[in-house]
């Protein structure tokens, strides 16, 4: 993965994109030539804003956060083929169930929330937590692949 300066504040749409164009502008400056997808994932509870926590403690204060309510996952997506850039966001709304603190302390023991947008992974031990989806699974594991199709029908070579 290409090591690019992320936004942490702002518009959560606007947010997603600019960073999933700069991660796959980084790698389409060396590959002029190659189809370079660049995507980054987000959570956003009202005006809040979660990207990847930190700590223990922060994956903690995050969950802690969520519990009890909806909020969004939120995916920009970038793809740049020979200097043309296309860019798209995906949401998903996501409801958890309320969260205990043994519950949150069970998450945090297995380290599975390390690198994840919002503290979780609803793909694994994160789906504990989860009461409802309204959208697009595969948004919430990490790549909206409807959306990603959505700006490259060809990558399914049919069209």
């Amino acid at each position: 993965m290409p090591d690019v300066e992320e936004l942490k504040s702002g518009p959560p749409h606007e947010l997603a994109i600019e960073n999933a164009y700069r991660k796959a502008a980084a790698v389409a400056e060396s590959r002029p030539d190659a189809l370079v997808l660049g995507v980054d994932t987000i959570v956003a509870l009202g005006s809040r804003i979660y990207g990847k926590p930190a700590s223990p403690q922060e994956a903690g204060a995050v969950l802690d956060a969520l519990g009890g309510r909806r909020h969004l996952v939120i995916s920009g997506v970038c793809l740049i083929e020979q200097g043309r850039a296309r860019t798209a966001a995906a949401t998903t709304t996501v409801s958890f169930r309320a969260l205990s603190k043994s519950l949150i302390d069970w998450y945090l023991a297995s380290e599975e929330w390390r690198g994840r947008a919002g503290g979780y992974a609803i793909q694994g031990r994160g789906a504990a937590f989860v009461t409802q989806i309204e959208g697009d699974y595969p948004n919430v594991v990490g790549l909206p692949v409807s959306t990603l199709l959505e700006l490259a029908p060809g990558l399914l070579g049919t069209a």
